[in-house]
């Protein structure tokens, strides 16, 4: 379990770019529309409420069954990954490679298919030599990576039964929980064996905890410590909504605090659904967005802020063709709300593309339902990845040209269209200045904008010797000045 005190120890990316839109001209009746939007949501997918024990024989009910159904199909992971040092001596020996160690390291998994599939965490296995998983019944099997997604913070393992039965696990509808439900996590911490906590959802849509763009967590008060990474957060009913990944920390024994984060099991399902084709991928709607503020959300009838408001459509995006348009507030998806654009990325990315979902959108004071139809993310134009030659203050820094496909593929809430700053190696003289880095867009050079990585080469060639570059680094820009031999600069622009 990743954990770190007061925060998350967990490496992801997070963030987005979005753009401002006045929305001035909205008018109408707010109560009427937020009431109308809500009506139109509920028609497309609601639920019944959830009932509370009505007795005192109900609340001393035993968990015992469902731990029963769980905890099978619950395994233990043990890693092993060979280290080697190079040391640094003194005397005729300047150098020398120590005698390797080995490190070990522990999680949990879920079985979810009885052909020897394991669900985990990523750091769990990450850099992993050896795989062993262990089963409740005390049978060990070794296991092989198939797939992983760091962006997630999932892998998929496969173990070979060799013709024995193994417990599986059902991965429930993790867009039924709701903040009471009652919950069962059950993993190995701290390598005691298999353990099982109860609690409840604490939350259903927790985002920007420092993990990923396209995370989307359930959040538990049952007790999760460092070997629970992998584990299963299991319903009432049996079902896994969820797999426990991240905890913050108050102390430095990294012991659980009541704050536990699972990756719920709708996203688990995407992942799977990657590791079939060996490339994950979600659906794509070719639209931007951002956060209702206060006073957006008045202007647009709205008695608290909440939803997307759009303010770009891709040209011949899924979004275009449903009839969005920039102004509209995105209310619900299938009847879901949508809270601001990451909670709209997540319901978008949990859906199969090819499937259509029903957005209702607040419209001029009135609401309406669109049906759109989810595709794959277009590579247009292609990324044309490209090492700039020698001679310049980019020399050996690769570039490439941005798409939806690119950008998702990079997942750091990067626009869908610019040159974005793919890898600096660390022998790249940009390497010693700190700009540009990863995930750096290159707006201008020279005080050109630039629109390809055509545009970029031509740019830097025509004066090696001089180059000023505007760049964007997660909606912070800066202008940074190179001038040969070593003189190097940059400025907030």
């Amino acid at each position: 379990m990743k954990i770190r005190s007061i925060a998350l120890i967990t490496a992801g990316l997070a963030g987005g770019v979005a753009l401002a839109l006045s929305v001035n001209n909205w008018t109408g009746s707010g109560d009427l529309a937020a009431q109308e939007a809500a009506g139109l949501a509920r028609a497309a997918g609601g639920e019944a409420d959830r009932v509370v024990p009505q007795s005192a024989a109900q609340v001393n009910l035993s968990f015992a069954p469902v731990a029963r159904q769980v905890q099978p199909a619950v395994v233990n992971i043990f890693t092993a990954r060979v280290v080697r040092q190079r040391q640094q001596m003194g005397g005729f020996f300047s150098m020398f490679e120590s005698q390797p160690r080995v490190e070990n390291a522990l999680g949990s998994g879920v079985i979810v298919d009885a052909a020897g599939l394991v669900i985990t965490n990523n750091h769990v296995v990450q850099g992993a030599d050896q795989i062993l998983v262990a089963l409740a019944d005390r049978r060990e099997y070794p296991a092989k990576l198939l797939f992983a997604e760091p962006r997630l913070d999932l892998a998929l393992l496969k173990i070979e039964p060799q013709g024995a039965t193994l417990p599986v696990a059902r991965l429930g509808d993790s867009d039924r929980a709701q903040v009471g439900d009652l919950v069962l996590a059950v993993g190995n911490p701290f390598g005691v064996g298999q353990t099982v906590t109860q609690g409840i959802v604490s939350a259903t849509a927790r985002t920007g905890i420092g993990v990923s763009d396209a995370q989307f967590f359930i959040q538990t008060d049952a007790a999760i410590n460092q070997g629970n990474s992998g584990g299963a957060l299991a319903a009432m009913n049996g079902e896994v909504i969820g797999i426990n990944s991240v905890i913050l920390s108050g102390g430095r024994d990294g012991g659980s605090i009541g704050l536990g984060f699972a990756i719920p099991s709708n996203m688990v399902k995407t992942f799977l659904r990657g590791a079939s084709s060996g490339r994950f991928v979600t659906a794509w709607i070719g639209v931007e967005g951002e956060a209702l503020t206060s006073d957006s959300a008045a202007k647009a009838g709205l008695d608290r802020p909440t939803g997307m408001l759009v303010t770009g459509v891709s040209p011949g995006s899924p979004a275009e063709a449903a009839g969005l348009r920039p102004g509209d507030i995105v209310y619900a998806v299938d009847g879901k709300d949508v809270i601001d654009p990451s909670t709209l990325r997540y319901q978008v990315a949990t859906q199969p593309v090819g499937d259509a979902v029903t957005l209702t959108v607040l419209r001029g004071g009135s609401a309406r339902n669109l049906q759109l139809k989810l595709v794959a993310p277009p590579e247009t134009p292609a990324r044309q990845l490209t090492q700039m030659p020698g001679g310049s203050i980019l020399a050996g820094v690769s570039i490439a040209n941005l798409s939806p496909a690119l950008a998702q593929e990079l997942g750091a809430g990067l626009p869908e269209r610019g040159v974005v700053v793919v890898q600096v190696p660390p022998q790249a003289p940009a390497a010693r200045t700190g700009f540009p880095r990863p995930g750096d867009i290159v707006e201008s050079v020279n005080g050109t904008r630039v629109a390809s990585v055509a545009d970029v080469r031509q740019a830097v060639t025509t004066n090696p010797g001089r180059t000023l570059f505007g760049l964007n680094r997660g909606g912070q820009r800066v202008e940074c000045l190179f001038q040969a031999p070593a003189s190097f600069g940059c400025r907030a622009a």
